[in-house]
């Protein structure tokens, strides 16, 4: 297993398929907490549902043949995918199959501390009542808050408003306007109308530039270049800037950063960019001007180095150059362990994503294990970080707690 590929948007889960786990253990492995599932829910569920227990059994024998198939052929040039339809059942039984195994889990605890209750004399607990109801609860619970999830993770995502207080910022930069796009992950259940929704509510912020930081496909050129083609009608003053994540080293960085620039998007590769907030759209600027210039840089992902040892993330480097006038500093790195270098190199301002907020319970618990930061505005020594919860959703259509959101940033002075 390469190093770097520790977690993406749902830790434990990512790690699991992205180091390609053969199909045949994934499969044993799925069918056997299936069948845990069936054998702690079907007895107690049949006694109070015949129907419902049937109904059961079908989904658990459906979601453990149907979890494989989004990776049936990934990696494989013998064997291509599977149609799209097929990975969409899959996802949607991972999600289901997900809630319902940490909702099993809670009934087996909830039930193990009623009896232990009840035998130390702290209450009186009906155990053979509380099995079957809660055996009933159990999925409809699952599915109920799999259907939310899926509204979530399906809608276009709201814009999400935030300040960010500078220290010194020049007059010129006040009300600077950063529009930041993470986590679209582009691929085999987001297709091009998702992007254009995207596309659309971020022009209608007309905001001064627009930030992607990163996991924007999850395939390759051939497949995705006709869906994410409405990137290129995305407008704002000083234009569109991309930096890498670790889902575009999956899918073949070198061939992306291609076709990116085609559509016109400006790929930051451990550099910077110089804007002039008193000049024309994607001015440059030089060091007289520096009182209104903002010095946009990008780093390739926190891991790019172990795919590319000529893209390994340096924020050093990306400031190599920048006017010292040039005060007013913003990187954008896709992970927000990139925070600690960035601080060190000078910047006042990170925008990062990767972690989607954890997405949905209870993988939201196994973020901080990786990263400094799940989720919003937070302090690193004298630099900002934002860590945005993502505009797509990686795996399962599910956010359940993580909302998506278009996050329309403003500098303003602190």
């Amino acid at each position: 297993m390469r190093a770097g590929r520790l977690t993406d948007a749902l830790p434990g889960v990512a790690r699991l398929f992205r180091i390609r786990m053969p199909l045949r253990p994934l499969s044993l492995l799925t069918a056997l907490l299936h069948a845990y599932i069936g054998l702690r829910l079907l007895p107690a569920l049949w006694a109070l549902s015949p129907i419902g227990a049937l109904a059961l059994l079908l989904a658990l024998v459906v979601s453990a043949a149907s979890i494989p198939l989004p990776f049936v052929g990934l990696g494989s040039r013998q064997r291509p995918p599977l149609h799209d339809a097929w990975r969409w059942l899959g996802l949607l039984c991972m999600g289901w199959f997900s809630s319902l195994l940490v909702l099993t889990l809670v009934r087996d605890a909830g039930l193990l501390l009623g009896w232990a209750a009840q035998g130390v004399g702290v209450l009186s607990f009906d155990g053979a009542s509380a099995r079957r109801w809660s055996a009933a609860a159990v999925p409809l619970l699952a599915t109920a808050v799999t259907a939310v999830g899926f509204f979530n993770a399906r809608r276009t995502a709201p814009v999400q408003r935030v300040d960010v207080p500078i220290r010194d910022l020049p007059a010129a930069l006040v009300g600077f306007s950063i529009v930041q796009l993470s986590d679209i992950h582009v691929g085999p259940t987001i297709k091009r109308g998702y992007i254009q929704r995207i596309v659309d509510a971020v022009n209608r912020l007309e905001a001064d530039a627009i930030a992607i930081t990163g996991d924007l496909v999850d395939g390759s050129v051939a497949e995705l270049r006709e869906h994410i083609a409405p990137l290129a009608d995305l407008r704002a003053r000083h234009g569109t800037f991309v930096v890498t994540g670790n889902h575009e080293y999956y899918a073949g960085a070198p061939a992306w950063i291609v076709e990116l620039r085609r559509l016109g998007l400006r790929v930051l590769l451990n550099e910077h960019v110089l804007l002039d907030a008193r000049g024309a759209a994607g001015a440059q600027t030089d060091e007289e001007s520096g009182d209104a210039t903002l010095v946009l840089a990008g780093v390739t992902d926190f891991t790019a180095g172990h795919f590319d040892a000529t893209q390994a993330s340096d924020p050093q480097a990306a400031l190599a150059g920048a006017p010292a006038s040039a005060t007013t500093r913003v990187l954008l790195a896709h992970q927000p362990r990139s925070a600690p270098a960035a601080a060190d190199a000078g910047f006042q301002l990170q925008l990062s994503g990767h972690t989607h907020g954890g997405q949905f319970f209870p993988w939201n618990l196994f973020v901080p294990l990786q990263q400094p930061f799940t989720a919003g505005l937070h302090r690193l020594r004298d630099m900002w970080v934002y860590t945005s919860r993502g505009t797509g959703y990686w795996g399962p259509p599910k956010r359940f707690g993580a909302p998506s959101e278009i996050t329309l940033l403003r500098l303003v002075a602190a």
